[in-house]
């Protein structure tokens, strides 16, 4: 066999065991994710039954235990910490390699506690009592008991004997503990928080200008429709929002003229008016709802349902109508769309 070419590919490298960055943010979500589930350890509860004297170093080093094994640490600490007599100090190399190890147990990785966290300095850890959950111990063999009211040692129902973490309080405590609370609750109201209002009712902006001649300041306002209506009978003005002539009191009506006039969007009279003398009435079919033409005979039929118009037909009330489209502006529009259908 001939040896391989100089210049050919070589033989694939070993790959080194380490840990990329992407596991590496991983491993951080996951560590921020036991930090918030961190246990809260009660303190040690006193063992009823006799114990041997080689069991007691065994149980002054629980606590310890307890505290070391617990595998979700968090790095912030605060004053009231320092103060506790129960505060533990455990170094921070110690933790992340406890990490360390059980995350190579579950993912199968060799991780390093140094690749992704500062070991430096030690971490508090303070025990706390609990204050949700309560633990029975069975006053016979002191073993806890569990959801079940039985123990699972010796059978044994719970009753009043069997000891209860927390201690039920009495009515002086719970009267203690609803003081606190108020006090509390005082203080939140004291030290609230601003908030902003956001919901201040706005002013409006008047725009104004200084007159030429020094006199009264001018004020923009908004230009606005103003009409008149004069009685058809007398002449006289009738007052805005009056529907009756003050000098003959003539009711108004849709004879009475209006300045300025605007016929081709109230051809049948202006709203609130009567029905004058003059004015030229208009019919709508009660079936279909469509208009007869202008001055249509009773017997004439609609356009629409072929009914002929009858006494229960309705006449027209004054109201507004939206003039028909001009036939110009419909032409010009054909004549675009003809082009646009050519090109």
């Amino acid at each position: 066999m001939s040896s391989p070419a100089q210049g050919g590919p070589s033989a694939p490298k070993e790959k080194k065991a380490g840990v990329g960055s992407r596991v590496l943010t991983r491993m951080k979500t996951i560590m921020k994710k036991t930090e918030k589930r961190m246990s809260v350890s009660g303190p040690k509860k006193a063992d009823t039954s006799p114990a041997t004297p080689a069991a007691a170093p065994a149980e002054a080093a629980t606590p310890a235990a307890v505290v070391t094994s617990n595998d979700a640490p968090t790095d912030k600490i605060n004053k009231t910490s320092k103060e506790s007599p129960e505060t533990v100090k455990i170094p921070r190399t110690q933790l992340y390699e406890d990490r360390a190890r059980k995350l190579g147990e579950r993912f199968g990785l060799e991780i390093k506690p140094s690749e992704w966290h500062s070991t430096e300095g030690d971490a508090l850890r303070v025990n706390k009592p609990i204050r949700m959950r309560v633990h029975r111990t069975c006053h016979q063999c002191s073993t806890d008991f569990g959801t079940a009211k039985e123990c699972t040692s010796c059978k044994h129902v719970r009753c009043k004997l069997c000891t209860r973490y927390p201690a039920k309080r009495n009515e002086t405590e719970k009267q203690a503990a609803r003081e606190r609370r108020a006090v509390h609750l005082q203080k939140q109201k004291e030290n609230a928080p601003i908030i902003a209002d956001w919901e201040f009712p706005v002013k409006p902006m008047i725009l104004t200008k200084p007159s030429k001649t020094g006199g009264q300041v001018l004020v923009y306002k908004k230009p606005r429709q103003r009409y008149r209506r004069n009685c058809c009978q007398c002449d006289k003005l009738i007052l805005s929002g009056d529907k009756t002539c003050t000098g003959c009191g003539h009711s108004r009506c849709t004879d009475c003229p209006r300045d300025p006039a605007k016929k081709d969007k109230y051809p049948y009279g202006y709203p609130g008016d009567e029905f004058g003398t003059r004015s030229i009435p208009r019919f709508k079919c009660h079936e279909c709802k469509i208009k007869y033409p202008v001055e249509a005979a009773e017997g004439t039929s609609c356009t629409k349902c072929s009914h002929p118009r009858c006494a229960v037909c309705p006449r027209l009330k004054p109201q507004r109508v939206e003039p028909d489209p001009d036939p110009e502006i419909l032409k010009t529009i054909e004549t675009r769309l003809s082009k646009l259908r050519m090109g």
